[in-house]
């Protein structure tokens, strides 16, 4: 090649020529045969386990976390009912480490009835019900001729929770400490308001699909009713009908 009056060398040809690419941008080569970018370079290879990390040295994200028990040991719980209304509102254990915005249950153990329902009202702060869902409570046991000095209230959990996660709370042994709770208050029936009260007292409705009774024991001679929830309920006169109809119908113990 020639430029101007200099004859350029082989090699000097070839230097112009990648100068020139390398001017307009280009500093790679390129091929036409495919390549698989994303394919995992053979020394990056994936270690199998017997050259992975001692377990002393893998992170704590890596490592599963334990389950935390709700309230703790069950041997530590108290095991009379002023006790235990004493420590449902001061206990860290029952709500990671959150003690505000607890309502505590009311009423007298031995009571005829026991109400258990999922959580405390939103506005509740010095009563437990205090809202809505209170008014329903306080209708039904009007109808069923039961008056507060009858009557125990109480909550699965302290405070209330919008989206509790019932099944993370059932593997925690919520369900364990909620029939603490009715052994402790002694009531002769309970009623619990909603699927996740029932089911953590022990109700276990038919796989079949078929009805199941909404009648159920939880120990000590105590026989329970599963109701619908208390939105439903407001919400839903039928549901309001069958509730009835269920306590028309409940057997003596």
């Amino acid at each position: 090649m020639t430029i101007g009056h200099a004859q350029l060398t082989p090699a000097e040809e070839l230097a112009a020529a990648l100068d020139w690419w390398r001017e307009a941008g280009l500093e790679h080569d390129f091929a036409d045969a495919a390549h698989d970018w994303l394919a995992r370079p053979e020394t990056e290879a994936m270690p199998d386990a017997a050259s992975a990390p001692p377990a002393q040295f893998q992170t704590a994200a890596s490592a599963p976390s334990p389950q935390v028990r709700i309230g703790g040991d069950p041997a530590g719980w108290p095991q009379d009912l002023a006790g235990f209304t004493q420590w449902w509102m001061n206990e860290p254990s029952l709500d990671n480490g959150q003690t505000a915005g607890r309502v505590a249950p009311r009423g007298s153990p031995g009571a005829g009835l026991m109400i258990v329902v999922e959580h405390p009202e939103a506005g509740d702060r010095e009563r437990l019900l205090a809202g809505p869902h209170g008014a329903l409570i306080e209708a039904i046991l009007r109808a069923l001729g039961h008056d507060h000095a009858d009557t125990y209230i109480a909550a699965l959990l302290p405070r209330h929770m919008p989206l509790p996660d019932w099944a993370a709370l059932a593997d925690a042994g919520l369900g364990e400490l909620a029939r603490h709770h009715v052994a402790l208050a002694r009531p002769q029936r309970v009623i619990g308001f909603g699927p996740h009260v029932s089911s953590l007292l022990g109700h276990a409705p038919a796989k079949s699909g078929a009805q199941a009774a909404p009648y159920y024991p939880i120990g000590g001679g105590t026989q329970a009713l599963a109701a619908p929830g208390l939105d439903s309920l407001l919400t839903r006169p039928s549901a309001k009908a069958r509730l009835w109809q269920a306590l028309l119908d409940w057997p003596e113990s």
